[in-house]
C-alpha cells in the first residue's frame, strides 16, 4: 500500500492511495505519527486495506487536492548514513568506509512538500542529497539482518540537505577556509530534512531488487530559469550495504523505536562534486523523487527572508 499523510478538517490525517493518485481516508485518528507512536501501526494497516477495499466514489480525494503533511512529521530519532552509493563515494574521490558511516539530524529538520528549505546565515554552499528514507514500525534492538525488515512500516524519500562549507568539503571551500570538524549543522540546521506525504509499505517496494532514486535542481533565475535539471539518477540496488545491514548494525548500539526515520545515503551526482560545484541558491526549487514512493519538492529562501518568532524581533 501507499500510505498518505495530510491535514484534514480535525487535524492529521492518514489516507490509502489507490488508482494513482485518489486518496480514501483511513479513519484512524492522529495519521500516520499517532498509529506508529501508540503502536497501532497493525491496527492502521487493517483500516487502510478495508478502507480501500470498500471505497465508493464519494469517498475519493485527490492527492493534489489534499494538505499534505511528512509522512513523518515527529520522528523519535533520525539516524543518517553517508557514503553509502559506490557512485558517490568515487565522485567524491574517497573509498567506502569500512562500517556504515552514521550520523544524525533532528526532528527541527523536517519539512513537508512545498515547505520551504532556508539556506542559514553564514553558509553559501547549500546542496541536495535524495535518498530512501525507512521508518520503523516496531522497536529494533540487536536485531539480526534476517529479522530486520520484519520491523520496517516502510519506505518514504527524504532530501539530506546539506551546507557543504559548514561539512568541510574541500570543492566548497575557499582558500584558507575550513569546515566545522563535524556535521552537525552541515547537516542538522533548520529545514534540513524535507520529507514526503507518501509512505510504500514493503510489500509494494523492495529496495534490494532496487527503485529509481532522482533528483533534479529547477533554477529561480538566470537562462535556465524554471528548467527542470537533471542531478542525481541512482537505484538502490546499488547501496554499499542494504535496507536489512543498517538496521542491523545501527540497532546494535542504537535501538530504533517505531517512527524512527533511517536516511539510506545518497548517490552521485550532487552538486558540490560538480564542474564547477552547482548550489542551491534562494528563488531555486529542489526536487527528490523515488519511484514506488513518490516526490518531494520544496524552494529555497534566505535565512533573512524567513518569519522569525516573536521573540526574536529586533535580535
Amino acid at each position: 500500500m501507499r500510505l498518505v499523510s495530510y491535514l484534514g478538517e480535525d487535524g492529521p490525517s492518514a489516507g490509502v492511495v489507490i488508482d494513482g493518485d485518489l486518496v480514501v481516508p483511513i479513519g484512524v485518528e492522529g495519521g500516520l505519527d499517532l498509529a506508529l507512536a501508540e503502536d497501532r501501526w497493525d491496527e492502521l494497516l487493517a483500516a487502510a486495506a478495508s478502507a480501500a477495499a470498500s471505497a465508493t466514489p464519494r469517498d475519493r480525494l485527490r492527492l493534489d487536492d489534499l494538505d499534505v503533511l511528512p509522512a513523518v512529521e515527529f520522528p523519535g530519532k533520525i539516524v543518517c548514513v553517508g557514503l553509502n552509493y559506490g557512485d558517490h563515494v568515487r565522485e567524491g574521490g574517497r573509498a567506502a568506509p569500512e562500517r556504515p558511516l552514521l550520523f544524525a539530524k533532528f526532528s527541527n529538520t523536517v519539512i513537508g512538500h512545498g515547505e520551504a528549505i532556508v539556506r542559514p546565515e553564514g553558509t553559501y554552499a547549500l546542496d541536495l542529497e535524495a535518498e530512501l528514507g525507512v521508518v520503523m514500525a516496531h522497536r529494533a534492538r540487536r536485531v539480526d539482518a534476517a529479522e530486520a525488515l520484519d520491523r520496517v512500516a516502510g519506505y518514504i524519500v527524504v532530501n539530506d540537505v546539506s551546507a557543504r562549507d559548514w561539512q568541510g568539503t574541500p570543492q566548497a571551500l575557499g582558500p584558507g577556509e575550513k569546515g566545522d570538524g563535524q556535521w552537525l549543522r552541515a547537516k542538522g540546521s533548520d529545514t534540513f530534512l524535507p520529507v514526503g506525504p507518501i509512505l510504500t509499505t514493503p510489500d509494494e517496494l523492495d529496495p534490494v531488487a532496487g527503485t529509481r532514486v532522482r533528483s533534479w535542481r529547477i533554477p529561480g533565475s538566470g537562462p535556465d530559469a524554471g528548467a527542470l535539471l537533471p542531478m542525481q539518477d541512482g537505484n538502490t540496488a546499488d547501496m554499499v550495504r542494504p535496507v536489512a545491514e543498517l538496521i542491523s548494525f545501527i540497532s546494535r548500539q542504537i535501538t530504533l523505536d517505531a517512527g524512527d526515520i533511517i536516511a539510506t545515503g545518497t548517490p552521485g551526482g550532487v552538486g558540490v562534486f560538480r564542474e564547477p560545484p552547482i548550489f542551491l541558491e534562494p528563488g531555486d526549487r529542489v526536487r527528490c523523487q523515488v519511484d514506488g514512493i513518490g516526490t518531494v519538492e520544496n524552494p529555497v529562501i534566505d535565512w533573512s527572508d524567513a518569519p522569525a518568532d516573536e521573540d526574536d524581533q529586533g535580535s
